[in-house]
């Protein structure tokens, strides 16, 4: 069963090496174990629903643990209410629709009942788009994963259509018994959905080869309070702007997707990935650049600093692999600094000969070193398994989070440098906190900056909660006030959404308004969302 104040399915751990666990320590200093509320402790503080009966149907649940379980998503924030039992509100209701009928009835049925209406796709947000907040009106959550049939394929144009609430496995295995793929694997995939991928504009770990989700996303079905969007697949337009546009990222504000219709790939014939480490990190981002604009066909290029670097080996347990590596590359002068650089090449062999040689060939003219597949393999094969590291860094006392954004090339280097400064100047008391950072996405023109930041957890919550309040704040204005965008993966949700007219401007802003209003006139749709101060 999946955990409902953790991550992903009960039964998967993640243990913590001896040698982990002392390099925590060493890090941030000796944790304690917290207390932790029980589902009964928490179930018991839910109120009594205040949703009017939809009369002569079923479709919505009141019960207290259907309200509990979509009460919260996955940000720091929601772990800390829900492991502390601090929870503000609680939706009154959740439906589960089958259909678009279905949906269609609960929008009437939300208007009539003057209820405000949070879409829900698989719960992993991490900046606060399920959230419901303390008022006056009633709160409807719609979980979308029975709308989740494999609609239609067009082996022709290569379209598939999707019912909006099916989650990255059910897709791709739909897909791969055909021979194709979608390719957009975001860290979350094993339970996010493809509606919440188009609305908060998903880039996937594979985006250099696949393109990120609105490179996939060529139509569907938007049902809005005010009416239905229907958008063509079309391969192009010029008929006006383009409406998939304004719905893509519009996180919930403009109505619930129904349907999408997504461009697909056949399987790739081979696929492989490598690593490769550098004397430093100016060194492997030159690299990365380089090889980047040079257009070469990879599908996965990923640079992490010296700090994340030393982290990654050292939490990956298999001591003598890597003290063997560790002997391999000092002996070729990369040593103290180094940085690992992940790899990826998918497609026709021929081809992946090709990139390999020509990525080898640049990484080589900036000191970088193959070492071969064992790293790339490993990577591939747990990358959906590391979410799972922050229940036992939980457990054992610590705390653990990630923020991220993206700009230019000429502004990576000083952007890490930013974000980490301000992260480690952020918590008081002389508490320590253990910054890493990597490219996890790369452009011809920029590249994204993803940084994890961990923590002890405090005796109180509350003093667990203003560290990580102080620590994002002071990161957010540093991303901003250096020239990056406030996110590049996550979304805006309620956490960026104080950051979104640094980047839209005012004027960015009242169109966003704008277009709300005409689809959401009532503004019941998740309110509070991309757009800050909203009641």
């Amino acid at each position: 069963m999946r955990r409902w104040n953790g991550w992903g399915d009960d039964t998967i751990q993640y243990p913590l090496s001896a040698r982990a666990l002392a390099f925590l320590r060493e890090s941030v200093g000796t944790a304690t174990t917290p207390r932790d509320v029980t589902l009964a402790d928490v179930l018991a503080t839910i109120p009594a629903s205040r949703l009017p009966r939809l009369e002569g149907s079923e479709l919505i649940r009141v019960n207290e643990e259907d309200r509990l379980r979509h009460a919260r998503g996955q940000s720091l924030p929601d772990w800390v209410a829900l492991r502390s039992g601090r929870i503000p509100a609680f939706p009154d209701g959740v439906s589960y629709p089958a259909a678009r009928e279905d949906v269609a009835r609960l929008l009437a049925y939300a208007e009539k009942a003057d209820v405000r209406v949070i879409p829900y796709g698989g719960g992993t947000s991490v900046v606060g788009h399920i959230n419901p907040q303390p008022g006056d009106r009633p709160v409807l959550t719609i979980n979308m994963r029975r709308m989740n049939r494999f609609v239609r394929l067009d082996t022709i144009s290569q379209l598939a259509t999707f019912g909006a609430g099916i989650s990255g496995p059910e897709l791709e295995a739909q897909l791969r018994a055909r021979g194709l793929t979608l390719g957009h694997f975001p860290q979350s995939f094993e339970y996010s959905t493809l509606g919440g991928w188009v609305v908060t504009r998903s880039s996937g770990q594979q985006s250099l080869g696949y393109g990120r989700i609105e490179n996939l996303f060529a139509g569907g079905t938007l049902l809005a309070p005010a009416g239905e969007l229907s958008m063509p697949p079309f391969p192009a337009s010029a008929a006006g702007p383009d409406l998939r546009q304004l719905v893509l990222g519009s996180e919930g504000r403009l109505g619930i997707l129904a349907d999408v219709t997504v461009r697909v790939t056949p399987l790739p014939e081979h696929e492989e990935f490598h690593a490769i480490f550098f004397p430093d990190f100016a060194e492997g981002a030159a690299a990365v650049r380089r090889i980047v604009q040079a257009r070469l066909p990879l599908s996965l290029l990923r640079l992490s600093t010296p700090m994340e670097t030393k982290t990654t080996l050292a939490l990956a347990g298999h001591e003598r692999i890597i003290g063997l590596l560790e002997t391999m590359l000092g002996i070729r002068g990369v040593s103290e600094g180094k940085c690992m650089l992940l790899c990826g090449f998918t497609g026709r062999p021929a081809a992946i000969r090709d990139a390999r040689r020509e990525t080898l060939d640049i990484a080589g003219e900036h000191g970088g070193i193959n070492v071969g597949r064992r790293f790339g393999d490993q990577w591939i094969e747990g990358r959906f398994r590391t979410p799972y590291l922050r229940n036992s860094l939980w457990d054992l006392g610590y705390a653990v989070d990630t923020l991220e954004t993206a700009t230019t090339w000429e502004l990576v280097p000083a952007m890490v440098e930013r974000i980490e400064t301000a992260l480690h100047s952020a918590l008081p008391d002389g508490e320590r906190v253990h910054v890493f950072t990597h490219l996890s996405h790369v452009y011809p023109q920029g590249a994204s900056v993803y940084t994890t930041y961990l923590f002890r957890l405090a005796a109180d919550p509350d003093v667990t909660l203003s560290r990580w309040a102080a620590m994002k704040e002071a990161a957010s204005q540093a991303i901003v006030a250096g020239g990056g965008t406030i996110s590049h993966q996550h979304g805006v949700g309620r956490d960026h959404a104080p950051y979104l007219p640094a980047e839209k401007g005012m004027l960015g802003i009242a169109a966003l308004e704008s277009a709300i209003a005409v689809f959401d006139p009532d503004g019941r749709m998740n309110p509070g969302v991309l757009i800050a101060g909203e009641a």
